[in-house]
């Protein structure tokens, strides 16, 4: 279990750093799914089974809604014309390594408080119900009324169906 969920780290930071080393918007997009799916399959193994599956099912969606919007207003819709897919490098690391010394001296800096009790038996019930409290089944309708919303958005986009003829731009027919 130690070696998967390692090979899982590296998979994930590999892939990661594809993300910005690839040079098409399609091979990011699937660097950074591939990433985000390997996090996904770590929480998994170290039982936090609610949130892996969370993470895995958000970043599929995520990655669908993505392409099709990439497909919709890219003037390469398959996304695989090779491309520059960082800008303004020297800016963008001086900001990323000053991020990082923020981060790094918080995180060494802050006196953290010494642990109290004992952890509970399942991690994440206890931080879904410390996160939401009794609201829980609520936020859950949400969550399906908004991928509904989403759908509905994307289906209602279109002014026409799949199967309907191109509008004629000279005369107009075929349009609503």
């Amino acid at each position: 279990m130690t070696a998967a969920f390692w090979g899982l780290a590296v998979v994930s930071a590999a892939s990661a750093v594809a993300v910005f080393v690839v040079d098409s918007m399609a091979r990011a997009t699937f660097a950074l799914l591939t990433s985000l799916l390997a996090v996904g399959v770590a929480f998994l193994l170290i039982d936090l089974h609610y949130l892996g599956v969370l993470i895995i099912l958000m970043m599929v969606m995520e990655m669908l809604i993505m392409a099709v919007f990439m497909i919709m207003f890219m003037m390469n819709p398959a996304g695989l014309t090779p491309m520059r897919m960082v800008h303004n490098t020297r800016i963008a690391g001086l900001v990323a390594g000053g991020v990082f010394v923020l981060l790094a001296a918080g995180a060494l800096l802050t006196p953290w408080p010494r642990r109290r009790g004992r952890p509970p038996a399942d991690p994440t019930h206890a931080l879904g119900l410390s996160i939401m409290g009794p609201k829980m089944l609520v936020m859950m309708v949400i969550g399906v009324a908004i991928l509904a919303t989403m759908i509905s958005t994307v289906v209602l986009a279109t002014a026409r169906g799949r199967y309907d003829p191109p509008p004629d731009r000279r005369t107009g027919e075929g349009e609503r």
